[in-house]
């Protein structure tokens, strides 16, 4: 069952709820416009600290911007919906995740 709850710095709904023993953290901007699909994404991967943990965006594409800025910090799956938006799915990278410059939420593309 998804449970809403606060993230420090979001401007979207975030919900989590458990996959098989994996918290997932999920939340929509597939509706917002530059900058807040970064804007949430930077305050999601926070909550990502451990390999039992994924963060989950949805949004109207593929957001090239956030991925080469994080890219080498964590492990990231795309995968296109039904309904033309794409989901990216981001999980702890070990030794890389902590590396991660997260409170640099500016837009370069």
């Amino acid at each position: 069952m998804k449970e809403k709850i606060e993230v420090a710095g979001a401007t979207v709904d975030f919900y989590k709820y458990d996959d098989n023993g994996v918290e997932v953290y999920e939340f929509d901007t597939s509706r917002c416009g530059p900058p807040e699909p970064m804007v949430n994404a930077m305050a999601g991967l926070k909550l990502i600290d451990g390999p039992n943990k994924k963060l989950v965006m949805i949004n109207h594409k593929k957001p090239m911007g956030l991925l080469a800025k994080i890219e080498e910090n964590y492990n990231i799956t795309e995968k296109k919906l039904d309904d033309g938006k794409v989901a990216l799915e981001f999980t702890y990278k070990e030794g890389a995740s902590e590396k991660a410059k997260l409170n640099d939420a500016s837009c370069e593309g």
